[in-house]
């Protein structure tokens, strides 16, 4: 059996980055930015005020009180056309541009106005005892970023405020990559649709919905292509309906064992090739990975924790490196156990649930580990990684853990 390190690697040497394309801002959250972003203006474009107050010169507030003259009134969005005077003020509003020769702002609150509601004029004069500060208040141009400034960089998944800068600089189109297309199988006679009454033998197919959703949760594309029966007639069926819709990845659960009734693998190599079929790991040995007729394929195990551990270990990875992620894998950190771990000397990943104790977190086992166990799955904040050749982790040890 392969190691797990080995067969990610192998696995990932077949992807590559999706192309290119360009779309509007309106769609582009949480897709993966396919070039650098570079700021076409200084933001701010001008100096402008950080509060509502007046403009002033800094050098006529030595005096206790002050009392200077208000020349303008100065609303964001307009131009001034003032040049402030010594012992000269303007009532200007936040963001709007600071005119020439002010050189601070203090706060309306810093004033005698007391008149501040809605259309109420500026007054003659204004009076204050503060002493202010060249720069007071004052958001420079150029102070957030400047032209020709990287301020996104490729490979970045596009958050909500990168939305806003890139709408501040007049982005209404952005180069992202092409979101790969998944299609996603299940296998078995034994699976029931959700809707569907239990039967003797028979479970319903949770894991297309997990795959879906991790799917698209890593920035990808699903294609569901329903349950494959058990048979070659099936599966090949709905491996070539995956082939007729040029997807980039066909993602299977289940049928890639040593069955009598499995077929996935069978088929695979009838039409592509298997590049491997078993990892040392627990839970999800029973992984592959091959081509069918030219299109990548992966083949998860059919228990649902098996299923859902292959896809953050292999399949998120690869979604990652499709879209352009920088990142795009799991996150780890280091967790320690509250208990003695035993594993059966396979690389392990198993439940925990964590908790912070004086900046440290601590995990302990969210019950029994058995792959079908789905309860135990939702309980846990974290995916422990046991070291291959490991058969015992005492209480207190460090180990890697994924955070779900």
């Amino acid at each position: 059996m392969l190691s797990v390190h080995e067969a990610r690697e192998r696995i990932l040497s077949h992807f590559q980055k999706t192309a290119t394309e360009t779309i509007p801002l309106t769609v582009c959250a949480n897709r993966v930015l396919g070039a650098d972003i570079t700021a076409p203006h200084d933001i701010p474009l001008f100096d402008n005020s950080a509060m509502d107050g007046f403009a002033i010169r800094a050098e006529d507030t030595h005096a206790s009180p002050t009392t200077l003259s208000v020349v303008a009134d100065i609303p964001a969005g307009s131009t001034p056309t003032v040049t402030l005077a010594p012992m000269q003020a303007a009532r200007i509003m936040t963001g709007a541009q600071v005119p020439a020769g002010a050189n601070a702002v203090i706060p309306v609150e810093d004033t005698d106005f007391r008149h501040r509601e809605a259309g109420t004029s500026a007054p003659e004069t204004i009076s204050f005892t503060k002493t202010v500060k060249t720069g007071d208040n004052i958001r420079l141009r150029g102070m957030d970023m400047w032209a020709g400034e990287v301020v996104l960089q490729t490979g970045r998944v596009i958050k909500p405020q990168d939305l806003g800068l890139l709408a501040a600089l007049g982005m209404a189109n952005v180069t992202v990559h092409k979101k790969a297309r998944v299609a996603l199988l299940s296998s078995g006679d034994e699976l029931l649709t959700v809707d569907a009454p239990l039967e003797p033998g028979k479970i319903r197919d949770s894991n297309s919905y997990t795959l879906a959703a991790a799917i698209e949760n890593a920035g990808a594309d699903v294609l569901r292509l329903g349950v494959a029966k058990d048979s070659r007639d099936a599966v090949t069926a709905l491996f070539d309906n995956a082939v007729n819709e040029d997807v980039d990845l066909i993602l299977s659960s289940a049928g890639v064992s040593v069955g009598a009734f499995d077929f996935i693998k069978e088929v695979i190599e009838a039409n592509g090739s298997m590049n491997f079929w078993r990892v040392n790991m627990r839970p999800g040995k029973p992984l592959a990975f091959g081509e069918y007729r030219g299109i990548n394929f992966i083949g998860l195990p059919g228990n649902p924790v098996s299923a859902f551990v292959g896809f953050e270990v292999f399949v998120r990875p690869v979604l990652g490196r499709m879209s352009g992620s920088m990142d795009g894998n799991s996150q780890t950190v280091k967790v320690r156990c509250e208990e003695e771990i035993e594993s059966d000397g396979r690389e392990s990943y198993l439940r925990a649930k964590l908790r912070s104790e004086n900046g440290v977190l601590q995990a302990h086992l969210t019950g029994h580990q058995g792959s079908g166990n789905l309860l135990s799955l939702v309980q846990a904040d974290a995916l422990l990684i046991i070291p291959a050749g490991v058969k015992c982790v005492p209480a207190g040890q460090e180990v890697d853990a994924i955070l779900l």
